[in-house]
């Protein structure tokens, strides 16, 4: 059977999170191969500036995907300015620091609220544009949707229920002509990851600790290529880098309690060292994270 071809070249495509990293790579790839763009983020200087960079009908709008009205908004001003839309990438995501025990609860809900209930309002907001012209929506997940580690509890949650939310919309939408797919980053060279190991140097010895493909680190800009690859498939999933697929097939071994056995006299280190770094910090985001100052408990 041949593969899927699916011409950006002209196509409208909406991408959260387009301030920094993935998001912004993912717009100069896009752009490169000729999608026009509707970039959107929280912080409007670098979104103006990554605007005018990339030129065409590029255009930006400043939304937080926690404001459904702010959303609703910046879909409406991309359908008026550039025609329509044609795919989503819903990409905007933070991580949190902290363990269960010590997390401010308001840090854990608001790390969910933005990586899962974020990408719904991002999609229920663009999706009858994205069927009218029977398009695509990729979901950015994680690498931590298979693989979950302590200290991340809020994160691996939110990306594993982005992989659920992903399934489920793919059944409601294929009869509309309409592609889901869902990325699964590992550790990508952004601020998020450079962020984390900065802030605890147990999170860089764990994650390097950890057994392939879990300690790699690709690129952001290589992330962005394997991205628009995956939307010119219309692809169900893209893994980054595709060694990721491992981690997936050999989900249910990484979560059995022999994997735990054999963790948890590491753990038994890891754990307290990782606790005290997020007290002495006294944060439970990472400083370019907007309301990074929230206290961890």
């Amino acid at each position: 059977m041949a593969k899927t071809t699916y011409d950006v070249s002209g196509k409208v495509v909406l991408i959260t999170g387009a301030a920094r990293g993935i998001g912004a790579e993912t717009a100069r790839e896009l752009a490169r191969r000729g999608a026009r763009l509707a970039l959107v983020g929280l912080e409007p200087s670098v979104l103006a500036d990554l605007a005018d960079e990339l030129g065409g009908d590029t255009t930006w709008h400043e939304a937080d995907v926690t404001d459904q009205r702010a959303l609703q908004d910046a879909v409406q001003a991309t359908v008026e300015r550039l025609g329509g839309i044609d795919v989503v990438v819903a990409n905007a995501g933070v991580a949190s620091y902290g363990s269960v025990r010590q997390m401010d609860p308001e840090a854990f809900a608001r790390t969910v609220d933005i990586n899962l209930t974020g990408v719904f309002r991002t999609v229920h907001a663009a999706l009858p544009h994205v069927i009218e012209r029977r398009g695509y929506v990729l979901i950015v997940s994680s690498l931590a949707a298979f693989t979950a580690l302590a200290g991340m509890a809020a994160y691996d949650a939110s990306k594993s229920g982005v992989e659920a939310f992903g399934l489920a919309l793919r059944q409601e939408v294929d009869h509309l002509g309409v592609g889901v797919g869902l990325c699964h980053p590992s550790w990508i060279d952004t601020e998020l990851v450079r962020g984390a190991e900065a802030d605890m140097p147990s999170f860089k010895a764990t994650r390097t600790a950890l057994p392939w493909p879990a300690n790699t680190t690709t690129s952001a800009e290589d992330c962005a290529l394997s991205i628009a690859d995956g939307i010119g498939r219309r692809a169900t999933r893209v893994y980054v880098p595709r060694s990721v697929l491992a981690a997936n097939i050999t989900r249910s071994v990484v979560g059995s309690p022999l994997a735990l056995r054999l963790m948890r006299s590491k753990l038994r280190e890891m754990v307290p060292q990782m606790e005290a770094e997020v007290n002495r910090l006294g944060r439970s985001f990472a400083r370019h994270v907007p309301g990074h100052d929230r206290a961890a408990r």
